[in-house]
């Protein structure tokens, strides 16, 4: 059967689930994955989250000015568990998509669709779907690649790089994509189009990560529709992670009681804060830890523990009219860890050799102007915040867990800080969490509300939201600093 319909008589033999628009075979039984809950999220009860957003006027006065869509979708939602963060991530999200910058409108949110399918994130990609047409983007595009301009074409390499594995970007990349004769890009617009490929490939985390539901429609008693006028479903592909993944049910994190686990965890901060005070160590011992924290990370989510996608059970059961895969080349590349057993390792990125403070922020503003202010803010405002509590405890000082928790995924990507004790990282994480962020960050498609319940839970949904938003800011600026090194030795 074609893209978007066939025959009259071969259209005879199929039907459109009207809860969730799905083409169905007429001869096969209907089955429709549902969200669990409600609310803007599968893993966290909707009242948390309501709670929040009625008693913040500024959620609502921050979604009028910086809402591209007009409204306040689940994603805002969610994150309006922690409005200073939310101001700092909507203001810049509204000045990529919306204000002065290099990249025509409609191209921006081709380029947030094609970031998003890398994940077959469809949450983000029927919102750009919709926000690529209301801002006169060709139809034609939405039929895949083979439709849109060579030089959007060309981006095909670096958005897969700069998703799965960020470290094999080079110069050669750069310049490929800037001396391609009439299909060539301007600096300022790579710029810019590197930027939204971060930011969606970063969101996609989010978005899995926190069991964000589709866009509920009101129109439809207890339905829920896609938001966009194509042709996708929002329940076969960005919410299977609303749904258990078998090969998980019966495996056990080594679970302790939740308690007990949280007052292991104050007692390690406080001794590795004391052990700091006591003695530092050396150089040597310092990459010693950083490299077996990189090595162990390579056991955290083994091969086979994804054997089995919950999407899998409605694959011969449908015709899937939501493929993603027309937004994406080469649908089977995906990350690699860093540091692979029996291959030649590549080169650790020393942080201090390109920091985001000193190198990638003014060449990011110097191309695409005030950009990197707003990133910069985003970036220092989710790795700052605290309320100075953990779970039911007050005054805590949690910086040594958000650092752990901010280097641990530049680690998987092979981002190495001279001045970190990766011995805090195998103290303050353990194995559910590490799996967790491992997942969410590498193959977020895959997250389970399984998981997410698995690791602190004795803590706040509101806190396991700020560990997935440093996740996401952490990801954004490893993705980030990778592509803008590349830029910088095109340069010189």
């Amino acid at each position: 059967m074609n893209r978007g319909g066939s025959n009259a008589s071969a259209a005879a033999n199929y039907l459109l689930c009207t809860n969730c628009r799905k083409v169905l075979r007429k001869d096969k039984r209907i089955r429709v994955s549902q969200p669990l809950t409600r609310g803007p999220s599968a893993f966290i009860p909707e009242k948390e989250v309501v709670q929040a957003n009625t008693v913040d006027e500024r959620t609502n006065f921050l979604v009028e000015e910086y809402s591209t869509s007009g409204r306040l979708d689940n994603i805002t939602q969610v994150m309006s568990l922690h409005t200073q963060y939310l101001e700092s991530f909507l203001r810049s999200q509204f000045y990529m998509l919306r204000m002065d910058g290099p990249l025509p409108l409609p191209y921006r949110h081709y380029i947030a669709i094609m970031a998003a399918a890398r994940h077959r994130c469809s949450y983000l990609i029927n919102m750009h779907v919709d926000e690529f047409l209301k801002t006169g983007g060709i139809p034609e595009w939405l039929n895949g690649l083979e439709y849109v301009p060579q030089r959007l074409k060309n981006l095909n390499e670096i958005n897969k790089l700069l998703a799965h594995r960020p470290w094999l970007i080079t110069k050669e990349h750069i310049q490929k994509l800037v001396k391609t004769g009439e299909n060539n890009w301007s600096l300022p617009e790579l710029v810019h189009a590197v930027v939204l490929l971060a930011h969606y490939h970063a969101l996609a985390s989010f978005v899995f990560g926190s069991g964000i539901n589709p866009e509920r429609d009101p129109e439809i008693s207890n339905g829920f529709r896609l938001i966009s006028v194509n042709n996708f479903c929002v329940c076969d592909l960005a919410n299977d992670n609303s749904i258990e993944n078998a090969s998980l049910t019966g495996g056990n994190y080594g679970i302790v009681d939740s308690l007990s686990e949280l007052e292991a965890l104050m007692e390690r901060m406080k001794r590795l804060q004391e052990d700091r005070d006591d003695e530092e160590a050396s150089q040597e011992e310092m990459t010693t830890r950083f490299e077996k924290e990189k090595k162990e990370s390579l056991f955290v989510v083994s091969g086979d523990t994804f054997h089995s996608f919950p999407h899998s059970d409605f694959e011969d059961d449908m015709i899937v009219t939501s493929d993603v895969s027309r937004y994406i080349e080469d649908p089977g590349f995906g990350y690699e860890d860093f540091a692979r057993r029996g291959e030649e390792h590549l080169p650790t990125f020393r942080a201090q050799d390109y920091t985001w403070e000193n190198h990638g922020f003014s060449l990011v503003n110097r191309l695409y102007s005030d950009i990197g202010h707003l990133l910069d803010e985003k970036f220092r405002m989710v790795y700052n915040l605290t309320y100075n509590t953990m779970a039911t405890h007050e005054d805590v000082d949690t910086t040594m867990l958000r650092r752990a928790l901010f280097n641990y995924v530049h680690c998987m990507f092979g981002i190495r800080y001279d001045d970190y004790d990766y011995g805090e990282v195998n103290q303050l994480l353990e194995r559910s969490l590490k799996v967790y962020i491992k997942t969410v960050t590498c193959y977020p498609e895959r997250t389970t509300k399984r998981m997410y319940d698995s690791y602190w839970r004795q803590f706040k949904h509101s806190e396991k939201v700020h560990v997935n938003l440093l996740l996401m800011e952490a990801r954004m600026q490893a993705e980030l600093l990778y592509a803008l090194r590349a830029i910088t030795r095109h340069l010189t």
